[in-house]
């Protein structure tokens, strides 16, 4: 009986490898050994699916630290493949797409079909959960730090439905996606200011969304827009080299800033929100050759002289929303 395709793979990788000379073994020896690692695993699979499981049974013999990494590696993910899926639902109808992912990125269309349902398996076990969603991720699938952080990502986004798919926004990649949803999550959630309430993780804070909107005062308050350019401008002279060009802009730039937060109450907006901080910011401070320490200084000074502006009362919620705003940027800001 003939080896299967994926079999044949393996052991022409295997051979390739140098084990045969290592071993002293025959061919026949080395697809008999790899089918059964291939059947080992087909009976072993479905405890993956849930990794407690894998560590309770009996009928395995697998050391812990080889049950590590093959958990790690079963939740492995490819980059490319995941950053055509961010922000999409995890539906039946998006796994009908796999097809066209799999040709777009390169990767077997049995790996796509792999990696999405491991995407919806870990949403649905932790969409409900109480408590800290990374963790949450970690201590169910028994995940590394890392891998449990970027399902987090993962999660976060398939929830909030964020549109990434954009021309704009092609050139950013899962990376600088999981970082935003990173500083998100820690910041704009409800388990941001309360670790014990449904959804902590998942859910952003609709009550701070709806306060977001005080910051207009900022924009429509002409001396207070005049004294928070001032105070800008007079901490950023002579250190950036496009000061002339942020002096000309500066009402520009506060308003986009502004107005990015005072619509976050609205559901399309959230959704928007990424396309909104590149078509509204990034985008004229590429047109204006800003570099990425400009883009700091600015966004740094921006956000740390508001607190010296005596009419402006809503610095918790500023700091709040401006922390995620500036790193979001700086990491948005490819050069």
């Amino acid at each position: 009986m003939c080896p299967s395709p994926p079999v044949t793979d393996a052991v022409s990788m295997r051979v390739r490898s140098g084990i045969l000379e290592q071993w002293g073994a025959c061919q026949a020896v080395l697809e008999s050994d790899t089918t059964d690692h291939y059947r080992t695993f087909q009976m072993a699979e479905r405890l993956l699916h849930c990794p407690s499981k894998l560590a309770n049974q009996l009928l395995f013999q697998i050391p812990p630290q080889r049950q590590a990494m093959l958990i790690e590696r079963y939740y492995a993910f490819d980059p490319a493949f995941v950053r055509e899926l961010l922000g999409k639902k995890l539906s039946k109808g998006t796994k009908k797409d796999l097809d066209d992912v799999s040709t777009k990125t390169g990767v077997t269309l049995k790996s796509c079909r792999r990696q999405f349902d491991n995407f919806k398996r870990v949403f649905k076990v932790v969409e409900e959960m109480k408590g800290p969603l990374v963790e949450n991720i970690k201590q169910h699938f028994l995940l590394s730090d890392r891998l449990a952080r970027d399902y987090g990502a993962i999660v976060f986004f398939a929830n909030i439905r964020f549109e990434t798919g954009k021309k704009k926004l092609q050139y950013l990649n899962f990376e600088d996606f999981a970082f935003c949803a990173g500083q998100l999550i820690q910041n704009w959630t409800v388990g941001a200011v309360d670790s014990m309430v449904e959804d902590m993780d998942v859910d952003l804070d609709k009550e701070f969304l709806q306060d977001l909107k005080e910051l207009k005062i900022l924009i429509t308050d002409k001396d207070m827009l005049d004294q928070h350019k001032s105070l800008v401008c007079t901490a950023l002279r002579g250190k950036i080299q496009v000061f002339a060009e942020m002096e000309a802009n500066f009402k520009n730039l506060s308003r986009a800033l502004v107005n990015i937060a005072a619509k976050l109450m609205h559901t399309k907006d959230v959704r928007d929100f990424f396309i909104d901080l590149v078509e509204k910011f990034i985008e004229p401070c590429r047109s204006d050759r800003w570099v990425l320490c400009d883009v700091k200084a600015f966004l740094t000074q921006y956000m740390n002289s508001a607190r010296a502006l005596d009419a402006f009362k809503q610095q918790a919620i500023w700091e709040r929303y401006m922390t995620v705003i500036r790193s979001c940027i700086l990491k948005m800001y490819h050069e």
